[in-house]
């Protein structure tokens, strides 16, 4: 006699027959299927890679681009300061020749100068020539004025402007004395009415402090 509970495990245990419409034909082309999705997985995935790789090439040409027309700017502008430079050594050259040009000419209109003076007046451009302002009464008048320190370049230059400024004094002196039918030497008239003189022409500056009330 036959157990029932072997029997319903048997047909537990049994494969299942299959559907009545399938067929091994109908197999094949699912697997078919499966292998034309994974072909075309893979070739998406290798054109992802190759447009990826397109993309990053061009990246890097633009970079080198970029990079070439940095270059060709910097030595652009080198070469623009390189012809600055010589330009400026150029001027200051040119400039150098000329001054010394005109300083050869000033010597010899010099020269020339002196030697057609008289005795006299060559003993007189002589002095001249030695005469100078003490150069520490010039600073001490310069820094009581100031108040401050100053430099010896300073003093120097302040003592050959008051060098100068004098001669240009006694100069109007000798004008006003020659007019006054006067003869030399100088006297304090002759003195105040050539720095009266020079004042109205303004060749000095006015050194009284006025002061201005706005109404």
């Amino acid at each position: 006699m036959a157990d029932p509970a072997r029997e319903a495990l048997g047909a537990a245990a049994a494969p299942e027959p299959p559907p009545a419409g399938s067929s091994p034909s109908a197999a094949g082309d699912g697997a078919a299927l499966g292998e034309a999705a994974a072909t075309e997985g893979a070739g998406e995935g290798e054109v992802g890679e190759a447009g990826g790789g397109s993309e990053l090439k061009a990246e890097v040409a633009d970079g080198e681009v970029r990079s070439a027309e940095g270059e060709a700017a910097d030595a652009e502008d080198l070469g623009l300061q390189a012809c600055a430079a010589r330009k400026v050594k150029l001027e200051l050259k040119e400039r150098k020749e000329k001054k010394q040009k005109v300083d050869e000419d000033e010597i010899q209109k010099m020269q020339i100068l002196v030697s057609s003076f008289s005795e006299e007046q060559l003993n007189r451009y002589e002095m001249y020539r030695r005469s100078a302002f003490p150069k520490a009464a010039i600073k001490r008048l310069i820094q009581s004025i100031t108040g401050t320190s100053v430099s010896q370049n300073v003093v120097i230059a302040m003592s050959g402007i008051s060098k100068v400024f004098v001669g240009e004094v006694v100069e109007e002196a000798l004008d006003v004395c020659e007019k006054w039918g006067e003869l030399p030497p100088l006297q304090p008239k002759h003195m105040r009415e050539a720095v009266r003189r020079l004042k109205a022409r303004g060749q000095i500056p006015n050194s009284k402090y006025k002061k201005i009330i706005f109404h």
